[in-house]
């Protein structure tokens, strides 16, 4: 199944506390487990103004979906295409 990667503008994201961060993911999760097991978030990242979802899906209409769904913003999904990391230079 494809993973893709969800860049959701949030200005502050990076000052969000523990107990904010913790809200959405509840909130992420309660709207995954409705729309059921075709997608799944693998992790993400929050940096100051953004946070970047890795998400495996069967394609990008059900990724917007939980994000209307959510109340999540959604501003670009991109499609990974391959993964590389040290071992790949090996």
């Amino acid at each position: 199944m494809p993973k893709y990667v969800i860049e959701r503008e949030l200005p502050g994201a990076g000052k969000l506390s523990a107990e904010e961060l913790q809200a959405i993911s509840q909130k992420s999760n309660k709207v995954l487990s409705e729309l059921g097991p075709e997608i799944r978030w693998l992790q993400s990242y929050v940096t100051d103004d953004k946070i970047y979802c890795v998400y495996v899906a069967p394609d990008t209409d059900i990724i917007e979906e939980h994000a209307r769904c959510g109340g999540f913003p959604c501003d670009r999904v991109t499609k990974v295409t391959s993964v590389i990391d040290p071992s790949t230079g090996d």
